[in-house]
């Protein structure tokens, strides 16, 4: 899947898709029904009302920060515990966090070495940037749509110093591995004298799958990144939590690629916002991607769509994937004109192809999709299914 904004809207140099995203996003902005409103859905002004209202979670009457001091203390402190771990610092970017993380872990270690997965962030979306910036070599230990497993990790043929584990893996339908399973390859990781780090960009929602608090999960690792747009509808920014010699050096590195800004209280106190307001909410939002995703498969089932899937069956977090038998510009134009026609966003991202005649998009729960119900659902399955060409269907 395309890596921007929140998730899917790549801005494309070709016509037709330039149009398609025009429209798309067009008739969100006004669509009386939605799963999610994200930030680049909103104008200036609506996304300015976050700082208006930004006053119960930080002090207002203090001094603005200045390099990372003042608010961005203040956050940093908030993540790290959180996280359970001993400090945070904050970043511009998740990709400049964990090539930091994982440049420093490979000084530590003597091994610039990262074993990761095919379909993790950096090998997919970052333009070679371990390599080709921070002097880091990746090396996959597989390409199946699942997470490492302990087997895996325990017998590759060459030795690492670290081992990238992206929780959820998005791009492989933002799966999470059982709790049983994510131990038993940390272990496996830590029998190799490798540290472990968490790509946890998403690792706020992962509560529900594992069934353990957040502290828990993290301390599994020895450092984790989390990001504070994905799931918190923040600005944008990213923290790295772990050690406090490993943070402080991390701030070092910062600086040198560039990541110490004048002034960021405005991502910052959106930041906090997110950790205040839309972090609890999660795991309502979870909860309610379950009954979103079996209406879909009914919904499909219903309309004699075939081999329509849902994957993960049950979500793993509230972000899933939806795969259909079409080519990615029919599904394209039918989602569209569902939206222009109705009022009403089944689908709201971009369609990326998965083989011949097959694409795929993703959905995403928030909290306007708790407004829906399992009929709402189906009833969007049959307008969608309506403006599909009948000759395929």
């Amino acid at each position: 899947m395309t890596d921007t904004a929140e998730h899917d809207d790549q801005v494309t140099d070709d016509a037709p898709g330039a149009r398609l995203r025009e429209r798309r996003l067009a008739a969100h902005r006004t669509a009386r029904r939605v799963f999610a409103r994200f930030g680049f859905h909103r104008t200036l002004r609506e996304r300015l009302a976050v700082l208006e209202d930004a006053e119960g979670v930080h002090d207002l009457d203090e001094l603005s920060d200045v390099y990372g001091d003042g608010v961005v203390e203040a956050l940093e402190t908030k993540v790290a515990g959180l996280l359970g771990m001993e400090a945070a610092a904050f970043f511009p970017t998740g990709t400049m966090a964990q090539q930091v993380a994982l440049r420093c872990w490979a000084g530590r270690t003597g091994n610039p070495t990262v074993a990761l997965h095919a379909l993790s962030h950096p090998e997919v979306h970052e333009r070679n940037a371990f390599s080709e910036v921070g002097g880091l070599r990746p090396v996959r230990l597989t390409s199946e749509p699942r997470l490492p497993t302990a087997a895996e990790v325990r017998d590759f043929a060459e030795p690492f110093g670290a081992l990238m584990l992206e929780l959820p893996l998005r791009d492989a339908g933002f799966v999470l591995p059982a709790w049983e399973e994510l131990t038993a390859v940390v272990r496996a990781a830590r029998e190799r004298d490798a540290v472990v780090h968490f790509d946890g960009a998403r690792l706020w929602e992962s509560t529900v799958h594992f069934g353990r608090p957040l502290e828990e999960i993290a301390g599994l690792a020895d450092s984790v990144y989390v990001s504070f747009y994905k799931s918190l509808e923040a600005f944008g920014g990213a923290a790295l939590a772990g050690p406090k010699e490993l943070v402080e050096e991390a701030k070092t590195w910062r600086h040198r690629y560039g990541g110490m800004v004048f002034q960021q209280f405005p991502t910052v106190l959106s930041a906090l916002a997110g950790l205040e307001r839309q972090l609890p909410r999660l795991p309502e939002y979870v909860a309610h991607a379950r009954v979103v995703a079996a209406a879909l498969r009914e919904g499909f089932a219903a309309a004699g769509v075939p081999w329509a899937r849902v994957h993960p069956e049950v979500p793993h977090t509230h972000d899933f994937q939806v795969w259909l038998p079409y080519e990615p510009d029919v599904l394209g134009e039918a989602a569209v004109r569902t939206a222009e026609e109705t009022g009403v966003v089944l689908f709201g991202s971009a369609w990326d192809r998965g083989g011949p005649g097959l694409a795929l998009t993703e959905v995403h729960v928030r909290g306007e999709a708790l407004e829906w119900t399992a009929e709402d659902v189906k009833a969007a399955v049959a307008e969608f299914v309506a403006r599909l060409p009948e000759q395929v269907r």
